[in-house]
């Protein structure tokens, strides 16, 4: 039977899994204005408060990734500690979370791509459906290939979308004469009942941090290169996040309630300079977005390979290319769904309102992964007799950030039809669950299969 491609990915091919996902740009272009909103000159505090937040989180899913190297990673971490039904359910969550967002960035790269296209004077704007349906394909296409292409494509195109946004931020500080913006340094006007609600915008923009853990098994020395891969990710975009926005808020002369309003923050800072610098900023807008949207179908591909191996899905998600090593059937029906969900909602709203739905989508399943994730390493470690105080200590906090963040997401209860997405995802995790138990009365042979690989890799 054919496997994934072993011992081929190195430190920052690792890497670029984890920041492509991120998609560090999407911030300063869009989701800033979210946070500002709700936090004012408060914001790059809370991008600081988030980015602790997911290094104490970080911290779980890299101990669990140095015991149990897999494609499956959260579904195998959850299911080796709590049995399979709990691993199931992380699995069939952190599926809607990596489709979610590849769709939440197929539209934002169509968006930046369309106003790229306007800036720079083209009269034919190519319509979103075919804009969906490209990106799509072109995903597929790069994913299905090596492995290790689509992670130096990703890092590639990051590097770039993020060093035209440092230097449109040099710009801005060059302007303001680098001068300390004393109102953003004492958070002036910032209620501290505003915190926690914006550090759930804050922690959605480090989403798909933790993806290098879906590589585990295709990586160079997965128990060392993982763990370093999650927290310079991490480190590395909350840093990025901090000082973009601090940097743009600065740029709308501290005016949050200007720059909340605003959907292309970057573009109004620019909105006095040449179209042309208009149009780079939305190249890089557009090509980091892309790079996020491939790095989900990549994380999306291979858990969805690690559930069709066991047999919770069609067997056939568990194929792999002769030649490629890569999960391509899994990977291929990814990509197909991503555009059909795409298309289907294409005239529902404003891409903007799309973006968000999909964006909260997502948030939802990461943060109850995170949760499990956060429980599970000092249990799976004290099972083996290797848990430090530092394990307890830490899993013990991100389970309280995570549940503070779920609290966050749902009060004060948000406007239609946002209000309505908690429960479309609870209806999504119940599908999950009654396909479980469907499942253990059919085939009740795959479960006790995967808990006899669960043995044998443990004593291993």
């Amino acid at each position: 039977m054919s496997e994934l491609r072993k011992d081929s990915l190195s430190f920052i091919e690792t890497l670029g899994q984890s920041v492509a996902n991120v998609s560090p740009t999407l911030t300063p272009a869009l989701s800033i204005a979210v946070v500002a909103g709700t936090a004012g000159t408060g914001s790059w505090f809370v991008y600081l408060l988030a980015t602790i937040s997911m290094l104490v989180v970080g911290y779980s899913v890299g101990r669990l990734a140095q015991k149990i190297p897999s494609a499956g990673s959260f579904f195998l971490y959850v299911s080796r500690t709590l049995g399979p039904s709990w691993g199931m359910l992380s699995g069939w969550s952190m599926l809607a979370a990596y489709l979610t967002t590849a769709m939440a960035l197929t539209v934002a790269t169509s968006i930046f791509i369309k106003t790229m296209l306007t800036s720079l004077g083209v009269t034919f704007v190519p319509p979103m459906l075919l804009l969906y349906g490209l990106v799509s394909a072109l995903a597929w296409f790069l994913s299905s290939r090596d492995i290790r292409m689509s992670s130096r494509i990703g890092l590639s195109l990051e590097a770039i979308s993020v060093a035209i946004i440092f230097v449109v931020c040099l710009g801005v500080l060059y302007k303001f004469g680098f001068k300390a913006d004393m109102k953003q340094i004492t958070m002036e006007g910032l209620a501290p009942s505003a915190v926690p609600q914006a550090i759930v915008f804050g922690i959605f923009a480090f989403v798909g941090f933790e993806s290098a853990a879906t590589l585990a098994k295709e990586t160079r020395d997965p128990g060392a290169t993982i763990p370093r891969a999650i927290n310079w990710t991490a480190i590395s975009a909350g840093l990025f996040f901090v000082f973009t926005t601090y940097v743009i808020t600065m740029g709308f002369d501290d005016d949050v309630t200007k720059l909340a309003a605003s959907s292309s923050p970057l573009a109004d800072i620019l909105s006095n300079e040449s179209p042309l610098l208009t149009a780079v900023v939305y190249f890089g807008a557009s090509i980091s977005s892309f790079a996020c949207a491939l790095a989900s179908l990549n994380a999306f591909g291979r858990l969805l390979f690690s559930l069709g191996r066991y047999q919770f899905v069609h067997q056939s998600m568990g194929m792999v290319h002769a030649e490629h090593k890569t999960p391509y059937v899994a990977l291929g029906f990814g990509a197909s769904l991503n555009f059909a969900l795409c298309a289907a909602f294409v005239n529902a709203g404003a891409e903007t309102d799309t973006f968000g739905w999909y964006g909260t989508m997502a948030s939802f399943g990461f943060i109850v992964v995170y949760l499990l994730c956060s429980i599970c390493a000092p249990l799976y470690l004290n099972k083996t007799g290797e848990a430090k105080t530092r394990d307890v200590v830490l899993g013990a906090l991100g389970v309280v950030l995570m549940a503070g963040a779920v609290v966050g997401s749902v009060y004060p209860v948000p406007a239609y039809p946002l209000n309505l997405l908690p429960y479309i995802f609870l209806g999504y995790l119940a599908v999950g669950v009654a396909w479980f138990f469907i499942l253990k009365t059919r085939a009740p042979q795959t479960l006790l299969g995967i808990e006899k690989d669960m043995e044998v890799i443990a004593e291993a």
